[in-house]
């Protein structure tokens, strides 16, 4: 992008009070061009159709919007093909584009584009706009990595691991499950991601500075032009509220932290102590000292930049929690963390998509991970099937681990006459527990991890995503 042209008398669009100059630092530290650039296109759209509707007010005649509408689809295809050149003064995207327009086509008739207007209510809706867009792609991003999760959990459906808690391993399930855990996490971060996408799309402009538009300007046909749901009804909270920028960040850092978790995991799993999986090359990197290095450094990134995402949204609630009411410039302290936060996420969802869809799973090496202590639970509950009740079964169980423990034997080695010496209860068939297809398969309740259950999760799954 060019640098900004050289003005030794720069006008400005709140110049006319002020006639001292204004420091060069303060200058740099006030201007937010380097960051709001990118509401370009959502702020001469919004131009176009401020113009349109002051048509009706009788503020612009039909001849001058046409010019007006002219000259700022000049000054759009300047942006889109990087032609346009900044100037000094340009404080915003805001003044930036006023200023252009008036070289095009003439400050008589671009000096009128701002009757009513403020920047204040005109960067609120940039600013929704834009994340209105940015909020569709993310929905598609997310639904993507859902969809490489249904596949997956649909393609590896035969495979057992050890489930874990405490980072202890607990009982066996089929790897599918694991996936779909994080589906259901992902799956409610898609419901949030798409109320906030509609709780945004509410019009702010038309409501000036502070007290609203004292030339009649039809706020409802701005609404349905510019594609929002509706009005934001009170001027004052239409130009002071940043709540919809706070919401997305929220919204952001669940699914960050939803990402970091699932990394966490797949880091552990794709250690040579797990060696449940491997990652492509695409996804990892290697050692500066050591050759025989291959860092997971995809979910590293993904685990670390979640601390980003909670920063920045952190970091905007302290920026606003304390203002007073109405526009205070603080508010401009929400643009950065709201372009880092979507970029952040765009990119982490299309990283952990692909990650999972290039990993090698190695069955074998999860189930040789299963050990017939994790069938205790199941050990329990085949005296519950017998009529104990299962707090007795529970402590049972514990006494037929620690003999085990004793014998340094797996619960499968041990006799049945060892299981009757502990209670007669048990019966010959005792040592049929011990297989681990069965202890999965007889979780079959809803959400549970037998085949049925897992096929039944998929379902739920993919008519939600209507793949």
């Amino acid at each position: 992008m060019a640098q900004p042209a050289k003005n030794s008398n720069p006008i400005r669009l709140w110049g006319g009070r002020f006639t001292g100059e204004i420091d060069p630092l303060m200058n740099q530290y006030n201007e937010s061009l380097s960051v709001d650039r990118v509401f370009y296109a959502q702020d001469i759209k919004g131009s176009i159709a401020y113009a349109r509707a002051n048509v009706k007010t009788g503020i612009l005649t039909q001849e001058e919007f046409v010019k007006l509408e002219e000259g700022l689809k000049i000054v759009l295809k300047e942006w889109e093909e990087g032609k346009f050149e900044p100037a000094e003064g340009d404080e915003d995207i805001h003044t930036a584009n006023e200023r252009r327009l008036g070289e095009v086509i003439g400050t008589n008739i671009a000096g009128k584009l701002h009757t009513g207007r403020s920047r204040n209510d005109q960067v609120a809706t940039d600013m929704r706009m834009w994340l209105r867009d940015e909020l569709i792609l993310i929905e598609g991003y997310l639904v993507d990595l859902l969809k490489v999760i249904a596949h997956r959990a649909k393609q590896d459906i035969d495979y057992l691991m050890p489930s874990y808690t405490h980072l202890q391993r607990a009982q066996p399930v089929r790897w599918s499950q694991w996936l779909l855990s994080y589906a259901t996490a992902f799956q409610s971060d898609l419901e949030r991601l798409r109320f906030t996408k509609k709780n945004i799309n509410k019009l702010p402009l038309g409501c000036g500075a502070v007290a609203g538009n004292a030339f009649g300007i039809d706020r409802i046909q701005l609404a349905k032009e510019l594609g929002f749901d509706g009005l934001i009804m009170n001027s004052m909270s239409a130009v002071g509220d940043r709540d919809f920028v706070v919401e997305v960040l929220q919204c952001a850092s669940t699914i960050g932290s939803h990402l970091s978790r699932w990394s966490e995991d797949l880091i552990i799993y794709s250690s040579l102590e797990f060696g449940y999986i491997k990652l492509a090359d695409a996804y990892t990197t290697g050692s500066s000292l050591m050759p025989q290095k291959k860092n997971s450094d995809s979910l590293e990134l993904l685990r670390g930049k979640s601390g980003r995402i909670f920063g920045a949204m952190t970091g905007l609630m302290m920026s606003i929690k304390g203002i007073p009411s109405t526009y205070n410039k603080d508010l401009q302290e929400s643009l950065q963390p709201m372009l880092d936060t979507v970029k952040t996420l765009k990119d982490g969802l299309q990283i952990a998509a692909r990650s999972l869809a290039t990993a090698t799973v190695y069955p074998e090496k999860m189930r040789a991970a299963l050990s017939p202590d994790m069938l205790a639970t199941d050990l329990a509950e085949y005296l519950v099937r017998k009529g104990v009740p299962f707090r007795e079964t529970h402590h049972l169980a514990g006494r037929m681990v620690a003999l085990a423990e004793d014998e340094n034997k797996g619960m499968d080695e041990l006799t049945i006459e060892q299981f009757q010496g502990v209670d007669k209860r048990f019966g010959d068939d005792v040592l049929s527990v011990f297989d681990y297809e069965r202890s999965v398969e007889l979780k079959d309740a809803t959400g549970g991890t037998s085949r049925r259950a897992v096929l039944e999760q998929l379902e739920a799954l993919t008519k939600t995503l209507e793949i």
